[in-house]
């Protein structure tokens, strides 16, 4: 649990901003947020650095985004203890419990609109931070179970560009295709799922800046398509997606025609990801892998099957 004290010094901070102390609301785990009043106070992740943050916090606020990300409240980064703290407007979430009414269509209008905004509007821009996060989950797993094995053989069966470990002048490396500064770059969300989006006010808005960069756009559209090969997603749901996303310009995937070939190796990638988050929450929990999770283990399994047989010798 959090220290008492932290969590009274981000309520002070609700009270600064949002008249009132506020409460704790539920969020994912390395993450506190505070709820006061018309306003959000979020405690970053342990360890996050102050100067990526800062220069996220700085382009968010740069008029091209405007109506495409959620505007701070403040564009400083303060401290409570050794969190960085940031505030933000309050917004209604998607409702996780009428999936039917999830707003995959202007979710997906959304980042078409995002990734057509020039990356080099908002510079100083650090890369996008989603590759990396393949790796640093997989790192939490043991290898004791049939699960972690089958989720480490998956991650060492992923090219480099899988698994943000590419070396200078590689595809996807600086300077390189998908990689920050090359031609299939530019500005990605990092992190983008259906929890990133609010309703503030009353149009849906993009949150969550934390891994904002530039990268391969395609990595925005990963989670959808791994949960769409696993079987997780409907197709009429994938479909309705991506028709969204091509109709509004986005250029992560070609404007017709396969995209798989974009993104087949992001949403391998995700899955690994997904699956790695899911045993280790399972091992921490003392419990078996629910459906969900024990699909995402055997997606896995199918992606080292996969490229076992189509592209020979793993390059991991």
């Amino acid at each position: 649990m959090e220290s008492e004290d932290l969590i009274d010094r981000l309520r002070r901070i609700g009270t600064r901003y949002g008249g009132v102390p506020g409460t704790v609301m539920p969020t994912r785990p390395d993450v506190i947020i505070v709820r006061a009043g018309p306003v959000v106070v979020k405690a970053h992740a342990p360890g996050a650095e102050r100067e990526p943050l800062v220069e996220r916090m700085r382009a968010v606020t740069h008029p091209a985004l405007r109506g495409i990300v959620l505007r701070p409240v403040t564009e400083e980064v303060m401290t409570a203890g050794d969190r960085l703290v940031t505030v933000w407007p309050a917004g209604t979430p998607v409702d996780h419990d009428a999936p039917d009414a999830a707003p995959w269509e202007a979710a997906a209008r959304l980042l078409a609109r995002l990734h057509a905004v020039p990356a080099r509007t908002l510079l100083p821009l650090r890369a996008a931070g989603g590759p990396a996060r393949v790796a640093t989950t997989v790192a939490r797993l043991g290898e004791r179970t049939a699960a972690e094995l089958v989720v480490r053989r998956a991650f060492t069966c992923l090219p480099p560009e899988g698994t943000g470990s590419r070396a200078p002048g590689e595809p996807g490396a600086p300077g390189a295709p998908g990689g920050p500064g090359g031609p299939r770059a530019g500005l990605t969300h990092g992190d983008w799922h259906m929890g990133q989006l609010v309703r503030a006010p009353d149009e849906w808005i993009l949150i969550d800046i934390d891994d904002l960069g530039v990268g391969d756009q395609a990595w925005d559209l990963s989670r959808p398509a791994a949960w769409f090969a696993a079987g997780l997603l409907e197709p009429e749901v994938w479909h309705r997606f991506l028709a969204a996303y091509r109709a509004a310009g986005g250029t992560a995937v070609p404007a017709d025609g396969d995209p798989w070939e974009r993104l087949e190796i992001p949403a391998q990638a995700m899955t690994v990801q997904l699956a790695a988050a899911a045993v280790a929450t399972a091992e921490r929990q003392g419990r078996a892998l629910d459906e969900v999770e024990e699909i995402l283990v055997e997606t896995c399994l199918r992606i080292v099957r996969h490229r076992s047989a189509f592209h020979g010798v793993p390059t991991q």
